[in-house]
């Protein structure tokens, strides 16, 4: 990780803080669901925390953000209360779903977070017309749209940018690759191979690959983006290149993938590299990075203990929120 010119202390503890949520709130959520207070699926952030931190720490309030099923990360980024996220996880009634979404549908309007989405590759569209009402309102909004490799072989990946191309959209498709479309290697399931950014040529997109484990640089790749997309020049389509450490979802052990695999990027790990490159020079020092983590351990105690504590949706709530 190379050292940005304009980084300092608050920057980097915010990268940190944020980073460490996301880690930290995850690992307790899995704790949640090995003893059964979590039911369903759940798909993990885990190793992935750069992109979530230092993307969405670029943009605006009035900007939106929409993302896959593995959300979590996204939403405390956007700012999402951790005791509601942790709730909606544990199909409470405070959740920030009214626990009726769960998991993979962690939703909050007031911020511009306009949810997780379990259907592969379906919310692209969404974020299209986002971008589309937002250039109608002429209101300077940016919306960022996170989706994992295994979108881009849907067809909703494809109208989605053909569209946000033609109409000069302010759509900044983020594709985290992780590898792993669940147990299948991108290689083996898309013909660009590790270099799908290409396929916004196509389109005639700008894109970039970047490194997914260096929040520093995602940072400074979605502040490029964001100034052509402010612009009027269109979209932008970023490749972060990263990995999840834990299975495709909770369900998953992961039997195909090589232990030495894992154990390779685990050494480039986004919190830890962070970690040494703020001490390295000195831009924080050890105290303060622990002082953090405290910090951190005490917010994801609260959260925990709230959701346990509050209640289930009462039984009329079946009839809310229903259309027909």
């Amino acid at each position: 990780m190379r050292v940005a010119l304009n980084l300092n202390k608050q920057k980097v503890s915010e990268y940190y803080r944020r980073m460490v949520l996301i880690r930290k709130f995850e690992e307790a959520a899995a704790r949640l669901y090995m003893q059964g207070k979590i039911r369903g699926f759940m798909h993990l952030y885990i190793g992935q925390e750069a992109i979530a931190a230092g993307a969405i720490s670029a943009l605006e309030a009035k900007d939106y953000v929409i993302t896959h099923y593995r959300d979590h990360g996204h939403a405390l980024a956007r700012g999402l209360d951790p005791k509601a996220c942790m709730a909606e996880l544990s199909g409470k009634a405070t959740g920030t779903s009214g626990g009726k979404g769960g998991s993979m549908h962690l939703f909050n309007a007031s911020k511009h977070f306009m949810g997780g989405h379990a259907i592969v590759a379906a919310h692209l569209p969404i974020a299209t017309g986002l971008a589309l009402a937002s250039k109608y309102r002429g209101d300077d909004a940016v919306t960022a749209c996170f989706f994992g490799d295994g979108a881009v072989n849907e067809g909703e990946f494809h109208e989605a940018m053909n569209l946000a191309s033609l109409w000069k959209l302010p759509v900044l498709f983020f594709l985290e690759n992780n590898l792993y479309g669940m147990g299948t290697h991108v290689e083996q399931a898309h013909a660009g191979g590790r270099d799908i950014y290409l396929a916004a040529e196509a389109y005639k997109i700008p894109a970039a690959q970047i490194d997914g484990m260096d929040v520093v640089a995602v940072h400074e790749a979605t502040q490029e983006a964001l100034k052509r997309l402010r612009s009027g020049s269109g979209p932008v389509f970023l490749e972060a290149m990263t990995y999840r450490y834990r299975g495709h979802s909770m369900s998953d052990p992961t039997q195909y993938r090589d232990t030495a695999e894992v154990n390779e990027f685990r050494e480039n790990d986004p919190i830890e590299r962070l970690k040494e490159l703020a001490l390295r020079e000195g831009i924080v020092n050890k105290d303060e990075l622990e002082l953090i983590d405290r910090e951190i351990d005490v917010i994801i105690d609260e959260a925990t203990l709230f959701a346990e504590e509050s209640p289930a949706p009462p039984a009329e709530a079946l009839y809310t929120n229903v259309y027909a």
